[in-house]
């Protein structure tokens, strides 16, 4: 546990904002900047924007989850990190685990603050902020365990960087189904889901990601 800790620590200083290998604050301004521009698109009819801003902020928190997929894994593979890890015993799965922990703190947090400022800006009611606050909190550690399943997967493919933002669109649409889908339900049933589905992928996730480092190390 001593070892994991460490670990994360270490994953946590280099992904958080100033990490030399994080985002910084980059998913936080592209989530305001949709936010922002949606408005401009749509039109000024208060209702419209009401009616169809919380799902905007959705589709704006998983592109900006895409950002920092880029850097999440291939730096430390090609730097040979994780190499040095197996041989110190700290199996793909525990470094997948850690890394996980750490990518949703370094770009969960920031959104859920966003979302704030950009409820206003779309003028939502306090009962739908409410909401689309407690699906992201339900929906965004989804969203980074598809995000790291992907990022290890293509980390040693030319081109990985495009393919992943490709590949976890698709794999995230059933966050977004019921996480969107809550603020036209009165029952809590689509926040439920929402979070039944992101346990569920924060258990899978460390699994395939560190199958996928482990193949990448043995081609």
């Amino acid at each position: 546990m001593s070892a994991f800790a460490t670990l994360l620590r270490r994953d946590l200083g280099l992904l958080l904002p100033g990490g030399r290998g994080g985002a910084g604050i980059l998913p936080l301004l592209f989530f305001l900047a949709v936010a922002m521009l949606y408005p401009f698109a749509v039109g000024p009819d208060a209702q419209l924007l009401a009616r169809t801003g919380g799902g905007v902020i959705w589709v704006a928190a998983l592109l900006a989850a895409i950002l920092p997929l880029e850097k999440l894994v291939s730096a430390d593979l090609e730097a040979g990190v994780f190499d040095q890890l197996h041989l110190r015993g700290v199996s793909e799965e525990w470094a997948m685990a850690s890394r996980l922990i750490a990518h949703w703190l370094a770009f969960a947090p920031l959104l859920l603050l966003a979302a704030l400022p950009a409820a206003a800006l779309l003028g939502l009611s306090a009962d739908t902020t409410r909401t689309v606050l407690l699906g992201l909190v339900a929906g965004t550690p989804g969203l980074a365990a598809v995000g790291l399943a992907v990022a290890a997967l293509t980390a040693s493919l030319r081109g990985g960087a495009a393919l992943a933002g490709l590949m976890v669109i698709p794999l995230a649409v059933p966050i977004l189904i019921f996480g969107a889908g809550s603020l036209a339900r009165p029952d809590p049933s689509g926040l439920l889901l929402t979070a039944a589905i992101s346990l569920g992928l924060c258990a899978i996730a460390p699994i395939a990601a560190g199958s996928a480092l482990r193949a990448a190390r043995e081609n």
